[in-house]
């Protein structure tokens, strides 16, 4: 016990400042994706301390499976309350939700890639950072174009408008596969 007590002291004497910010981030974006997932009387009360603690954890532990659970969790849960809301989908909580997501995830890889010591220059982080804000973007256009030509038609043009995203996600899933097999 004595021993794991010393270790984790070193490990928080030896951190550095930009893993650090990325650990916090993460907090923040998980903590935002519950907040756009959820209704706004949880976030009144006792169970915001639940919610948290369970923020805290993928940035505390970002290589466990916790991330990708919390994740899956928050969209469970965004669809069990926009299933039962009389509103239906609300298009800013819709991006919100994907972008604190999004970043929440990337900033996971990037700090399991991390160790908690090391000396990292700041345009490293900006670059991820800018790369991850493209992406975001890109996604909130297209997703914004495509929710505007599906409010355009009816029944038939959204169930063929989902089977072509569907077979479009699966092809670039089949391209990235791909490309990480003939690299290696």
């Amino acid at each position: 016990m004595t021993g794991s007590l010393r270790r984790l002291h070193t490990k928080i004497s030896r951190a550095t400042l930009i893993p650090l910010l990325v650990r916090v981030a993460i907090f923040a974006a998980f903590l935002a994706a519950m907040g756009f997932a959820f209704p706004p009387a949880l976030f009144f009360g006792r169970t915001v301390a639940a919610l948290v603690v369970v923020a805290v954890l993928p940035a505390l532990a970002p290589r466990g499976v916790t991330t990708t659970l919390l994740i899956v969790a928050i969209v469970v849960g965004w669809v069990a309350v926009t299933a039962q809301s009389v509103d239906g989908i609300q298009l800013w909580r819709l991006l919100g939700l994907s972008t604190s997501l999004y970043l929440a995830h990337t900033l996971a890889a990037l700090a399991a890639a991390l160790p908690s010591d090391a000396v990292v220059a700041t345009e490293v982080l900006a670059r991820w950072v800018a790369r991850a804000a493209a992406v975001v973007l890109a996604a909130a256009v297209c997703g914004v174009l495509l929710v505007s030509i599906a409010g355009s038609g009816d029944g038939e043009v959204l169930t063929v408008a989902a089977l072509g995203g569907l077979v479009v996600a699966v092809t670039i899933a089949a391209l990235l596969g791909w490309l990480v097999k003939r690299r290696a």
